[in-house]
């Protein structure tokens, strides 16, 4: 956007800024007059003093501001900027204009400006970065300290650290032994390289960061909501340093390129530790690492929190809350699982029960009881800390995860003998889950004698409350979807809406996720068919029969509350 269109935008705005607080029932007439006076008499801009008074906040005035302009606005402090455009402007022009790119909107670079009437600067951007310009209204306190973290950071510096330790590492990786290659992973570049992409994903969300070798370069990605995003490419003659860097804070073995590593370790940062995930896989490019990233600064939900229609959480309370028997979540790597357990453990938690933990990692530190952390290496593995847990008079014991015969067979057997059990399986549906146990070996009859609850479950993107767009369904889509006239109870009167994509959801229509559950209480109905190792598709039709809310079904009542969409629920759930 130049001169010409900013200047032109004014004359179309009839509302002074005053008006429009008062119109909007932010300031009354009477603060209005009496801020005016003061303005008439110190020349201080309105929106400064009514913000110094303390009648507005800075938010309401930028988006009143933006209303007065004809403008977007934007909240930085939820928005990531793109460092791509970031870098298009020198970081004193920034400062001094307090403006900063933030990405594009249909081939115009946006840009988030304290004072968007400044034509001058407008002009000044499309002939630096040579694009046309949107500019978007922000808090000039946001500006400042996203202009810090682009620059503090070391966004650029870590672009020119990569440029500069490509340059350095010669000869080619390939041609480097065992010894200069750990030398190269210790320099100091390569260190604050691996400390900075960790900062900025956690800074970010992220969830994952993916290091991906290409032909000539190395992408890096992070999983944000679930959804995989593109971060930056650096040269690919960084690639094994920093990898090695990353195995040896892992304690992995940096010779060994040929097969799969798996490791952890755990960054202190400044808003709290993080544990890091590491898996190392060989693909035909070379080595590919994904790091796993486990904020423990992360505070713990209550079970209402969780996004529970009523009737499923009423069942889901009567599996755990009976004095024995195993509850079992189940779901997809990074589906929510331990988050929901945990929430389910702050509600059981009572000073006169004996509650202990193992964990791979320990996610989150609840103070009260006792946790274990799984080490493999020291022969700690689930198996053999269930076993011990077993014979320290436990009331509950969390497991986080049955991945083999012996360990479901001593939660089973624990859940059997008076200890509530909760644990996690990998597995698609609740229908699903008594044959994976009895997959690995566990008896039907204990299987039905011992699981009292199966909870499944997935995380969807929730729409972004700025930009969603209500609408009205047409016929087809309904029915494509699954939906029927009988989940109207379950989901109120139905409002569906659409993506639509602002500044504040980086225009993907999205912001965070949530989850949708189905739970299964293992009944006596149930229990008989499970025994005659019934399929899944039996054991779900039963259960649906008897009440159960499936994963697409509540999916589907959270659509139509608004929550999310159709597209997104079909993306998750099959």
């Amino acid at each position: 956007m130049g001169m010409t269109e900013v200047a032109m935008a004014r004359p179309r705005l009839r509302q002074r800024l005053g008006d429009l607080l008062v119109s909007d029932g932010l300031i009354t007439a009477a603060q209005l007059t009496s801020a005016l006076a003061d303005q008439k008499r110190t020349g201080e801009r309105l929106g400064r003093i009514l913000v110094a008074r303390q009648m507005i906040s800075e938010a309401q005035l930028v988006r009143t501001l933006a209303r007065h302009f004809g403008l977007d606005s934007v909240d930085l402090d939820e928005t990531i900027p793109d460092f791509n455009a970031c870098r298009l402007l020198r970081e004193s022009f920034a400062r001094r204009h307090n403006a900063l790119p933030i990405g594009w909107d249909e081939g115009r670079l946006v840009v988030a400006m304290a004072n968007p009437a400044d034509v001058f600067a407008l002009d000044d951007i499309r002939s630096m970065t040579g694009y046309e310009v949107k500019p978007v209204m922000a808090e000039p306190t946001q500006l400042a300290k996203s202009v810090d973290r682009v620059w503090n950071s070391k966004a650029e510096e870590m672009m020119r650290l990569a440029t500069d330790t490509a340059a350095e590492l010669e000869p080619p990786e390939a041609e480097r032994g065992l010894t200069s290659l750990r030398e190269a992973a210790e320099d100091a570049p390569v260190i604050q390289f691996v400390n900075e992409l960790v900062t900025r994903a956690v800074h970010e969300g992220a969830s994952d960061v993916h290091m991906e070798p290409g032909e000539r370069e190395l992408r890096i990605r992070f999983r944000i909501d679930g959804v995989l995003h593109d971060v930056m490419t650096v040269p690919r003659s960084i690639r094994a340093s920093v990898v090695s860097r990353l195995k040896i804070m892992g304690e992995l073995n940096i010779a060994e390129r040929r097969v799969p590593q798996d490791g952890r370790v755990t960054m202190k940062l400044p808003g709290g530790n993080v544990d890091l995930r590491l898996v190392t896989l060989p693909t035909t490019q070379g080595e590919c690492l994904v790091i796993r990233i486990l904020d423990r600064s992360g505070g713990l939900l209550q079970i209402e929190d969780l996004g529970f229609l009523p009737e499923t959480l009423t069942r889901y309370r009567a599996c755990y809350r009976r004095p024995w028997g195993a509850v079992l979540a189940t779901g997809p790597t990074g589906s929510g699982k331990s988050t929901t357990l945990y929430a389910t453990l702050t509600e059981l938690h009572d000073p006169q029960r004996n509650i202990v933990t193992v964990e791979d990692p320990v996610e989150y530190y609840m103070s009260g009881i006792k946790q274990m952390q799984v080490n493999r290496k020291a022969g700690l593995t689930f198996a053999s800390a269930l076993r011990s847990i077993v014979r320290s008079d436990p009331d509950i014991i969390l497991v986080g995860e049955i991945r083999d015969a012996e360990t479901a067979t001593i939660a089973i057997e624990a859940a059997l003998t008076g200890h509530v059990v909760l644990s996690t399986v990998h597995t698609n549906d609740a229908a699903s889950t008594p044959a994976r146990l009895m997959d690995m070996g566990v008896e039907p009859f204990l299987v039905t004698s011992a699981v009292t609850g199966i909870l499944a479950q997935r995380l969807v993107r929730r729409l972004c409350d700025r930009c969603k767009q209500p609408y009205n369904p047409p016929k087809e889509e309904l029915v494509s979807s699954g939906w029927t006239e009988d989940l109207h109870d379950a989901a109120g009167r139905p409002q569906f809406y659409r993506a639509v994509g602002c500044m504040l959801c980086s225009r993907s229509g999205y912001r965070g996720r949530f989850a949708i559950h189905e739970v299964m209480p293992v009944t006596e109905e149930l229990t008989h068919l499970i025994l005659a190792r019934a399929t899944s598709d039996q054991v779900n039709r039963l259960a649906r029969e008897q009440g159960m809310i499936t994963l697409r079904e509540d999916g589907l009542c959270k659509v139509a509350m608004g929550q999310t969409t159709f597209e997104e629920l079909l993306r998750v759930v099959a």
